[in-house]
């Protein structure tokens, strides 16, 4: 790690990455579902503060895996698909319930 630690994190690609570069444990079946959420839920925690360092990075990270740790995608609404259900009152066009997936 540099003392830059912004730097560093432009080589960062997946959620993996991030949560492995930061020293956060972390179950790889949370991750493998919920990686983007993860993502964008972190990004929206650095969007709401000034975190100018990396532990303040690294908290929110934390904070943004734990998140999906005790909750899901579809309770926590990171992405705008999410939210539209529930001002529809239905599930958006074309979706599909895992439940009904058969193989």
């Amino acid at each position: 790690m540099t003392t830059d630690f912004r730097a560093d994190m432009k080589d960062l690609e997946s959620a993996e990455d991030f949560l492995e570069y930061f020293g956060i444990d972390h179950d790889e079946r949370v991750v493998r579902v919920n990686r983007l959420h993860i993502l964008q839920r972190f990004h929206d925690y650095l969007a709401a503060e000034d975190a100018a360092d990396f532990d303040r990075h690294k908290a929110l990270l934390a904070r943004a895996y734990g998140d999906f740790v005790v909750s899901d995608a579809r309770t926590e609404k990171v992405f705008r698909v999410f939210r539209d259900v529930d001002r529809s009152g239905s599930e958006p066009l074309g979706f599909v319930p895992l439940d009904d997936v058969t193989t």
